[in-house]
């Protein structure tokens, strides 16, 4: 709980069953255990994220290692001990290039982005919970003995737009037998991937906007959109979604929400903590966008989006760098800011390798939650997707659950520990989900975050 009397709210969804994996495109090989955020404090998710949890909009997700079909390691860089690469320095000099002599590259290639699916965690989107749980009754809080998290206070939300897209079904659609038939309709088209539909469309788009061009009489005015002036990156944005609300919803919940609550703190930096975008102008016109989280520890790097003109330009690997820069920036305010967060690390995804560049960095072991120089952990994982990376055989997870019963939950407005809501529901069959949960997020943040409970 931050200052303030500020709760983590979560819904827990579980997890058992397979999803397509947005790396090695796997039908159903992808396995995590997610829950919905409706709020979190900052240090709850520095917390989650130094057990393996990640965020996708208010979605929070971690990957079940051991079952998984691309496990995917959290790595963090030691952001003050940075030594760029050959292909950094590399990155550094074509883009200082461009803007002092407008050469632009002619290869197209962006080792920051290649193979970071957009969908990391599930195929289809999450609908939020249609109920609020976030209205607590705190006359009512009941039997609670934690410590409360006295560095950080509330304060407004950043101001800065925000856009998120959550992968990740509460529930499976059930199997069902198809009927038999003739099969395929000769009369029919041939079905086509999404892909092809979408560019068809954007096609007919274009050809429909020549032709009203062509047939108007009057002396057009320019709209903002046309080809011959410069369009900012959310005209981009907006024309390339498709006409579909549903997908643009997703669209903003990935990039645009975030759970968590903005804080400031006497020994925090002068931004303060929660969800930021970090915009990048040319010209005077946005060319790229990264979403942020600024945590106690570390600067996590959710997202980078940018205007396809600039692809050639390596936009991943340079933003990458600038928030490198910006972390040690934010360190000089905070001593304990001192680290990057990269997401995941998927090294059976040779795609997926770059993020091992940014150096010196640590992987976290997915059985002890502790940090191993990554030098230690490529060895191992040369040798089996899965690992427990962790080279003390005795060492284990040291905020593993213990006690079920303090885990605290909120039922009907009400903060109470998991014993007193057992106690009110008899009969109440979900002491295994809850004892899930718990063993996931640790022992730690289950006497902190509200789990809620209808």
């Amino acid at each position: 709980m931050a200052a303030g009397g500020s709760y983590s709210i979560v819904e827990y969804f579980g997890g058992d069953g397979g999803y397509r994996c947005g790396y090695c495109k796997h039908e159903n090989g992808n396995f995590s255990h997610g829950m919905w955020s409706h709020t979190m404090t900052v240090q709850d998710y520095q917390d989650l994220i130094d057990r393996g949890w990640r965020r996708s909009g208010k979605y929070v997700y971690k990957p079940l290692m051991n079952k998984t079909c691309c496990p995917q390691y959290t790595i963090r860089c030691h952001a003050l001990n940075f030594h760029p690469s050959k292909t950094h320095k590399k990155t550094l000099k074509k883009v200082n290039r461009f803007l002092s002599k407008g050469e632009m590259p002619v290869e197209r290639h962006d080792e920051g982005l290649e193979g970071e699916p957009m969908d990391s965690a599930h195929e289809a989107g999450v609908q939020p919970p249609c109920q609020d749980p976030l209205k607590i009754d705190h006359s009512e809080v009941q039997d609670i003995s934690t410590s409360p998290d006295t560095d950080t206070t509330n304060s407004t939300a950043p101001t800065t737009p925000r856009e998120d897209a959550v992968p990740a079904p509460a529930e499976k659609t059930p199997n069902v037998t198809p009927k038999s038939g003739k099969g395929a309709d000769p009369s029919r088209p041939l079905c086509q991937k999404a892909k092809d539909m979408r560019k068809e469309r954007r096609l007919q788009k274009e050809q429909q906007k020549q032709q009203e061009a062509e047939s108007s009489s009057v002396n057009p005015v320019p709209s903002k959109s046309s080809s011959n002036q410069p369009k900012s990156l959310e005209e981009f944005i907006t024309e390339s979604l498709p006409n579909d609300p549903l997908h643009r919803l997703e669209f903003k919940r990935f990039l645009c929400d975030s759970p968590l609550e903005a804080e400031t703190a006497p020994d925090g930096p002068d931004v303060g903590y929660g969800s930021f975008h970090q915009q990048y102008w040319l010209d005077g016109r946005i060319v790229a966008v990264g979403v942020l989280d600024i945590l106690p520890s570390c600067v996590s790097s959710v997202y980078l989006y940018y205007h396809p003109e600039f692809s050639s330009l390596s936009l991943g690997t340079y933003s990458a760098l600038r928030e490198i820069a910006f972390t040690r920036q934010l360190q000089q305010q905070s001593p304990k800011l001192a680290y990057y967060y990269l997401g995941f690390y998927v090294h059976s995804c040779p795609k997926m390798r770059y993020k091992g560049q940014y150096r010196p960095s640590d992987l976290l072991c997915p059985e002890t939650y502790t940090w191993v120089s990554i030098e230690r952990c490529i060895p191992r994982l040369e040798i089996s997707a899965y690992s427990r990376l962790s080279e003390n055989a005795q060492g284990g997870d040291a905020c593993a659950l213990k006690e079920l019963g303090r885990v605290l939950v909120l039922h009907r407005r009400t903060v109470m520990p998991y014993a007193a809501y057992a106690r009110k529901r008899k009969g109440s069959n979900d002491e295994k989900e809850v004892e899930q949960y718990a063993s996931l997020v640790g022992q730690t943040c289950a006497e902190k975050i509200l789990l809620y409970r209808a």
